[in-house]
């Protein structure tokens, strides 16, 4: 349920590719996948070779949409989702590890975090057209399907059982981030020594540009215009930023985000981005997610329980917390 707020990423792709002594070249290419935009730079010394390796990075973002998408009725995701209430469906231990490790940033995040809230009733909207709140019924009644509680793992027989009919699971919070980790490791398993796959907004890194320099992301400032709150210098590692800019509901002078509590059913309010950055683009948007619902202070102390990973978060007044 988490659009992500777009970052865009400086690389110098000009400069890089205008020095004819250089050997080392940075090559792009941008594809739909998983539903959204994805980037793909690498740097490479030939260019039929480097179209050939992002060939390879998207075939392994297809393969991966192929086996988590719940819109894909083929997947495994969708067949669990029809045996709901019903039977254990068994599936990859890909799959299986994913959906552990979704349940366990559900327990890290108090549920701020819940893989199964696909299954959440629209109550609201984000299209400007809603000028009062649903009703406190409706709200409640919203979430009466979601609860990663009742999600049940074999792992002995590798199954995947989702305890009451109509619950749902789906990966739109941290699938891309997952595609863009796979695609880097793969990158990296061929011998691809830089580049970033950016899943529109979650982005891996790794290696340098060409000029030896980190990669540049830039960060946005929703409340000033063409102009970014920070600028990363990244080397292996990624970012996520999670947040209600582009679509919220606005409520009696509150915005709602479109981004909602999974356990009351209400949209988050308080911050209007969370951006981190450290080792894992997945873990990263986990974490984005889960800060934006809980807020600040508690998004706060979340965050500096993982030392590894650092954050910023903009307010719904502008602040800009580093």
């Amino acid at each position: 349920m988490n659009q992500i707020f777009k970052l865009f990423f400086i690389v110098f792709l000009v400069f890089a590719n205008s020095i004819s002594a250089q050997t080392e070249l940075v090559f792009s290419r941008q594809v739909t996948l998983m539903g959204s935009v994805f980037n793909i730079t690498i740097v490479h010394q030939d260019s039929v070779k480097a179209n050939a390796n992002i060939d390879q990075c998207i075939a392994e973002i297809e393969r991966i949409e192929n086996l988590i998408s719940e819109w894909r009725p083929q997947t495994q995701i969708s067949e669990i989702n029809r045996n709901a209430g019903i039977k254990p469906v068994k599936v990859d231990q890909e799959v299986f590890d994913l959906t552990k490790r979704a349940i366990d940033y559900s327990k890290m995040s108090n549920g701020a975090f819940d893989v199964s809230i696909i299954a959440m009733d629209k109550v609201w909207k984000f299209d400007g057209s809603m000028t009062e709140m649903p009703t406190q019924e409706e709200i409640k009644n919203s979430v009466r399907h979601v609860g990663y509680q009742n999600i049940v793992l074999d792992h002995e027989n590798s199954t995947i059982f989702l305890a009451e009919k109509a619950m749902k699971i789906g990966f739109g919070s941290i699938g891309k981030g997952y595609a863009a980790d796979k695609g880097r490791e793969l990158m990296q398993n061929i011998g691809v020594k830089s580049g970033i796959v950016d899943a529109s907004g979650d982005i891996a890194t790794w290696g340098t540009q060409p000029n030896g320099k980190a990669w540049y992301i830039g960060i946005r400032n929703p409340f000033k215009k063409h102009k970014i709150a920070k600028i990363l210098k990244l080397k292996n590692l990624s970012v996520a930023t999670s947040g209600s800019y582009e679509k919220f509901a606005e409520i009696n002078a509150i915005r709602y985000s479109h981004i909602i509590n999974p356990k009351t059913g209400l949209p988050a309010t308080g911050l209007t981005s969370v951006t981190i950055y450290g080792p894992s683009t997945e873990f990263a948007n986990a974490l984005s997610t889960s800060i934006m619902v809980l807020g600040e202070k508690e998004g706060k102390k979340l965050a500096k329980r993982y030392p590894n990973y650092k954050f910023l978060f903009i307010t719904d007044a502008g602040k800009i917390i580093k």
